[in-house]
């Protein structure tokens, strides 16, 4: 079953200079499957990841999840849409410091008006699976960014997204914090069936996915699949990255 498609998607920014950052990208992804994209600065991975996510408009062509459209919807319909159905990771965690761990979680249920002590029994049981239980009563400036980014995902897996949007998810965390951070997401990946869709620079991260899409010049331009050996994998990727081309600091430091 087929959970994303994006259809002949092209996006021009008008200003003084017309700036065209992508051109007729087709891609779809199954209900489950956790692909990363990648490709040097400026390739068009983050504008492509916010028309996804409905933060950015297309200026042609088409993206529907689960056959439905969002980019048609009203704008209350679609605030629900994006609440209910899709998730958001981000590099910066982007939590809020005025609330507890718990309550960054449980926010998008408190939108949707949810009982508190159904809230309270979610945040718990994604706080638990996350093994972050001994934080929940904590501001987030108090915890680690290995513990911010767990909070982060807690709280875009609180109301089971079909689909989970991770920009740059291991950008600022060191090797250990990132290691658990992809394990974390492989492990929601399989138990949930939550497709995963990640911008990433991080060879390592990529290959964690099950099949990493690399963008150039705002078009598609080659895709590989993992196969038994995420090592292989591994090697593969790194060996795309350096055929592409690009600045040397487009890509973070290799980490095996």
């Amino acid at each position: 079953m087929i959970m994303l498609k994006v259809t002949k998607l092209s996006k021009v920014y008008e200003g003084k200079v017309a700036y065209r950052a992508l051109t007729d990208i087709n891609l779809e992804i199954e209900k489950g499957e956790f692909v990363a994209i990648m490709g040097p600065s400026g390739s068009g991975k983050t504008t492509l990841l916010n028309i996804i996510s409905t933060n950015d408009v297309p200026t042609t062509g088409a993206i529907e999840i689960e056959g439905q459209n969002p980019h048609q919807l009203k704008k209350n319909a679609l605030a629900k849409f994006r609440r209910n159905e899709l998730g958001f990771i981000f590099q910066d965690f982007n939590l809020l410091h005025t609330l507890t761990v718990e309550e960054n979680i449980v926010l998008p249920l408190t939108l949707d008006g949810a009982r508190v002590q159904e809230m309270k029994e979610k945040a718990d049981q994604m706080a638990e699976s996350l093994g972050i239980s001994s934080i929940m009563k904590k501001r987030t400036f108090e915890i680690s960014g290995g513990q911010a980014q767990r909070v982060a995902i807690a709280r875009a897996m609180i109301h089971q997204p079909k689909l989970l949007l991770a920009d740059e998810p291991t950008g600022n965390l060191d090797s250990k914090a990132a290691k658990d951070v992809m394990n974390m997401l492989v492990s929601i990946n399989e138990r949930e069936k939550t497709s995963l869709l990640m911008v990433t620079h991080d060879p390592q991260a990529a290959s964690y996915s099950d099949r990493v899409v690399f963008i150039r010049d705002g078009k598609l331009h080659s895709e590989i699949y993992r196969g038994d050996s995420r090592q292989a994998f591994f090697q593969k990727i790194i060996d795309m990255l350096s055929l592409m081309g690009g600045e040397g600091n487009d890509f973070s430091s290799v980490r095996v």
